[in-house]
Order: C-alpha cells, then structure tokens, then sequence
C-alpha cells in the first residue's frame, strides 16, 4: 500500500471541533487517569508516527523514557504539515496539537488508512500534558513550538536547518491530571513488539534512560505476522506441530494477512487487528477466519477419508491448539462501540473468508504431511469433546437422580435473588466451618474445598465432569461449563475465592482461577469473580483491636501508636491461615461488606492472563522458571 499519494500537506488537516472538555473530562478521550490512561498518552502520538508507516512514509519510530518520565516519540516520516491552515489562519502542526478532532485522517490525501482514536490524540496528549515540545523535520527547516497544558504563546517558528524529515514529540504527563506519572517500561514493551509485529519490516526502539544503566529494546521483525505467531508459542514453551502458514491479499483499497499454526496445547489463541488496532471482542474478520477454516478442513478431512461418512468437525474441533493471527487493513473501518473492540465491516467477513478457504485449500492439497498433523489434532479433539458430552450427560443423571442435587457441603444462603447473594468458597475444613458459623446466613454460602483440585492447563474438558473437587465448584454456581455456560443461570452474584496468605493458599486461588479462566471465563469478564484478602495481623493497644493487611501497613500503624504513645504496650497476633480466626473474627475482618477488603478478578487482557496460566500451569519447566526469575522481584507477602 505504498503507493499512496505524498501530497500531504495544510489543506488535508480538518478540524471537526474545539479542545475544551479534555482537562474536565479527562477520562472521556483516554480512558481513565490511572497507569492505563497514563500509557495510553504514549500509544496516541506513536499511533500517528505507525499512520505514516502504514502510508509507506516511516521506517523507525524511537520511543524514549527520560529522566522523569518525559517520553520522547521521534519518527523519520513526512513531518506534520506546517503551512497555514485555510481555515484556521495558524499552522497546520499548531491545529492538530490544539484542536481536538483536528488530522490528516479527515478527508483530504493525509491517509487512506489509520488506525489513533480518528485524530484526536496529539491534541489530547498536549492538553494533558504539564509541556510539550514538537519539532518537526520538513527536509529544508526544523520547526519548533512549545505548549504548556496545551496552550502556546510562541507561534510555530524555524530554529535551524536540516536534511531529514519526521516528527518528534516531547512531553510530560500533568501531575495535576494523572494519579501516577511513572512509565512501566514492559507495559510500553508489549505494546510497540505487537505494533512492530503487524508492521512488517517497521523498526521501533524503546529506551528506558531513568536509571545509570540504560535499557533498550529494539523491535524489528521482518517476518511480521509470522514472527507474532512463533513468539507467542515460544514464550508459552509451546510445540508447534508444523511451521506457520501465512495467507494475504491485497486489493486497492484493502489488505488482509493471516498467520496460523498448531501446537501441543489444547488452548485457542486468535487475534486479530483493524488498521493495528487490536480487536479484543472479535468481528466480521474474526468470523471470516473461523468459519472458512472449519469448512475448509471438514472439506479435505472428507475427500481424503480422514473422517467417515456424515461425519463432522464442528468450530472448536478445528480451533483445539490453535494460535491466530487476523490483520486487516481498510478504507474505511467501521468499528461497533466507541471502545473499537469489534470490527464490523460487512464485506470484511467474505473477503477473509475467500483468502482463508482458496488458499488453505490448495496448501492442504499441496502440502499432505502438515495437512495429517491437522487433521489428527483435530480429531484428538473431537473425540474428548464427544467424550466431554457423554461425562456431562452422565453426571446430568447422576444429579437428577440424587434428590439433593447441590453439593453436600455447601451451605446455601437464604435469600433467593442471585443478584443479592454471595458465594464464599473456602479452603479447608476448619475455616469452612469458621466460615458457616460467622456468615450472614441470610445472603451469604459457604462451600468448603479440600484436598488438592485438578490443574485444568493440563487437562480437556472431559477430565472435568467427574472430578469430585471441581463439581461441587460448578454445581454450586450453576452456569455450567464450556459451551454450556449460561450466566443467566448464575446462582450468586459474587464468587469469592477465600484461601491462605501463605503459598498453598496462592496455589488453591491460582488452581480455580486457572478453572474459571479455562472454562467459566464469562463470570470473570463479567466482574463475579473476587479473592478474599483475610488480615494478615491482629494488633492490639488498650484493649482495642485493630486489623492490618500488610507489612507497610502494619509499620504505619505501630509508628503511630508509639509517636502518641511513648511506652505503648502492643501485643500482635500473625495470622498464619484462615483456620486460626474464629467465627467472629472472620466475619469482622475478612466477610463483613463494612471492614472486608475483597479485590476483584479483572481481565485487563486476556491475553497476558492467557500466556501467564500457560506459562505458570503448563507442563514446560523452562518458561515458567524465566518467568519466575523475570518476577519474582515483584513478589509480595509471600510466605516461604
């Protein structure tokens, strides 16, 4: 798509409206003012170096974090236009930095494909920022201006001479907007490696310059989206059963790649990108991929008698061990949300449809060994799904013959509206009972665990139904599992995980939230899942009792009683588990919705969370011990 006009210049930048409500209303254009907003400031004014990328006028993009945490973003495209605007009677480079919805993405020859937030960044990124500095390259001029909190009292003014193009940005994230202004260099990491990823042969460098001993990472992949695919198998410590099939098409005004291959896992990976912009929620592409790839598999298994007359893959089958990559570049995109997690463009779905069935089919047939190896995966995986459905129905029956079809030890809550109840599930016996005598019985159950659970990274579906630790789980619950999940069928309206501060208890909490994750991942993403945070000390001081979570907190509290209380006599109580709280104990500290602190269980993204369960729950020992090494610096209150 190189052959894009480079008429770029004053006329193609637009303005759509003013800038006034992003100081306000912060959280309207990034998001939030947490961490995530934060690096969100550094992805909006790197989307629009990728755009010049993608427009075939940007090869490296350097992203640097300096010494307190000003990020610089320097590219070596066209330079931002800096002749006057028509409209505006300012420079073009001016508008775009200070008037929201202003860019080359609005009409005009600026761009035919892009993905940013349709212009908006460069001017949010300025007006959230306490300065910002943009020098811009035209081939002949440096260019320069200096913003404070978006506003400007120099105009745009040449400071000296040069023979390079592109754009660079400086700027401090405003300590009056942001909760927290320091970088997470792996943060911006993953990131720019998926952006270097999908931009094939783009080179992206990240440098962290805040500590003596500065850290770089440089992001070049000629593969493209085939390095994607390899590298996430290969941080997993994932087989591959073949090497990586690639598929693309090009059209005037569309793009579209994809990249797949099989691995030893029972685990499906699909991503897949609009104009670079991840699509977490699907799409029209995603759908395209999926349905050709199951037709297309069906059609070979039955011409070459892997599979007998009548029968039949069915989606999942074919997706067992799967990891995807889906990349579409487009005109016009028309995502659903203003979040653009799923992309709907209708003529999306047929065109990767006709790439994936034509072409896989003449690579199957071309290509008999690999074309084997995928049909035996998927006929693994077919039979523990028939061997699933015949576990299921079995215990279906056993329920239905038992006349108490909950689990015998749960001890149910009164209340009938799920949306007011709450179930605790708690590890061990002692606790359980502790639990079930301290609980408000009337919106509140109890269901105690014993015994070590399955580790379900390990296992299909089928090892599920069955299994005497996992059952009760879900039977209690009530959605079912897989493809039956159903969460209108949930029975509470939080979940809680309630285990140990010590490693056994990490080890419970890691088991069930790598089931829930697996097998019942609705109830996370639909924020039912919490993790009980039981106190760590009892502090005592004139009869008076205090509760404490943490070490820090624990100092913070005893440096105050004794700057009150010189000669303070404090007695402390370690709370080693859950089994060593009483009823009433456990209800004022860890059950009560007065005191208790509960966090709840998020998928910020699903795939980190996916890649760290692989690693962590999987059977390969080398990832999990780098990623031990890599983490364990990070580690906190962990008994040993």
């Amino acid at each position: 798509m190189g052959d894009l006009n480079n008429g770029y210049n004053e006329q193609d930048i637009e303005v759509l409206e003013g800038l006034e409500a992003v100081r306000k209303r912060p959280g309207m254009y990034i998001g939030s003012t947490s961490s995530r907003g934060l690096h969100h400031l550094v992805f909006e004014i790197v989307d629009n170096s990728i755009d010049e990328a993608l427009a075939g006028f940007c090869s490296e993009i350097k992203v640097t974090i300096k010494p307190n945490n000003i990020i610089t973003v320097e590219d070596n495209g066209r330079g931002i236009p800096v002749g006057i605007h028509k409209k505006e009677k300012i420079s073009a480079a001016t508008v775009v930095f200070t008037i929201l919805h202003a860019g080359g993405k609005f009409g005009g020859n600026g761009y035919k494909v892009s993905g940013g937030l349709h212009g908006v960044g460069a001017s949010v990124v300025n007006a959230l920022s306490s300065f910002l500095d943009l020098t811009i390259y035209d081939g002949e001029s440096i260019h320069f201006q200096h913003f404070e909190r978006g506003k400007f009292k120099e105009e745009l003014k040449v400071v000296g001479q040069t023979t390079k193009t592109g754009t660079t940005v400086s700027f401090k994230a405003d300590e009056e907007i942001f909760k927290e202004t320091n970088y997470d260099f792996e943060v911006l990491l993953k990131r720019l490696k998926e952006q270097a990823f999908l931009n094939k042969g783009l080179k992206i460098v990240l440098r962290d310059e805040r500590n003596k001993e500065p850290k770089e990472e440089v992001l070049h992949y000629e593969g493209g989206i085939i390095s994607f695919v390899e590298e996430i198998n290969k941080k997993r410590g994932l087989q591959l059963l073949h090497d990586v099939i690639y598929l693309k098409e090009e059209r005037e005004n569309s793009f579209c790649e994809v990249a797949f291959c099989y691995n030893d896992s029972y685990n499906e990976i699909v991503l897949s990108f609009a104009n670079n912009i991840h699509t977490i929620d699907g799409g029209t592409h995603e759908v395209g991929f999926k349905t050709a790839l199951v037709k297309t598999i069906n059609e070979y298994g039955r011409k070459n008698n892997f599979l007998k007359e009548g029968e039949k893959l069915i989606g999942d089958d074919t997706r067992e061990g799967l990891t995807a990559i889906v990349s579409v570049r487009l005109v016009e995109t028309e995502f659903e949300g203003q979040t653009k997690t799923r992309l709907g463009n209708v003529e999306c779905k047929k065109m990767i449809f006709n790439l994936v069935y034509e072409k896989l089919t003449y690579f199957l047939e071309e290509n008999p060994q690999v074309a084997a190896s995928i049909m035996e995966k998927c006929l693994v995986a077919k039979k523990a799904r028939e061997e699933a459905k015949k576990a299921r129905e079995l215990t279906r029956r056993k329920s239905s013959m038992d006349n108490a079809s909950l689990p015998g030890k749960l001890a149910d809550c009164s209340e009938r509206d799920p949306a007011l109840t709450e179930l605790y599930i708690v590890e061990g016996d002692s606790a359980g009972g502790s639990a079930k005598s301290g609980r408000e019985r009337k919106y509140q159950a109890i269901l105690p665990l014993w015994g070590k659970m399955l580790n379900v990274e390990k296992s299909r579906l089928d090892k599920v139904y069955g299994n005497t630790k996992l059952m009760p789980v879900v039977t209690a619950i009530g959605t079912s599992i897989g493809q039956d999940f159903n969460i209108e069928k949930l029975r509470y309206n939080k979940i809680v995980i309630m285990a140990d501060a010590d490693v056994d208890g990490s080890h419970i909490r890691t088991l069930l939230l790598t089931f829930f994750f697996r097998f019942m991942r609705p109830l996370i993403s639909t924020g039912h899942v919490y993790l009980a945070q039981p106190p760590l000390y009892r502090i005592t001081h004139n009869k008076k009792h205090k509760y404490v979570y943490s070490d820090a907190e624990r100092d913070a509290y005893l440096k105050q009683l004794y700057e009150k209380h010189e000669n303070a006599k404090v007695t402390m109580q370690r709370y080693k588990g859950l089994g060593e709280m009483d009823a009433e104990q456990l209800w004022e500290t860890t059950m009560n919705p007065e005191n208790r602190v509960m966090i709840k269980v998020t998928i910020e993204d699903a795939v980190l969370a996916d890649e760290t369960f692989t690693i962590l729950m999987g059977d390969k020992v080398e990832p999990r011990k780098n990623f031990i090494e890599q983490n364990a610096k990070l580690v906190q209150n962990l008994d040993v």
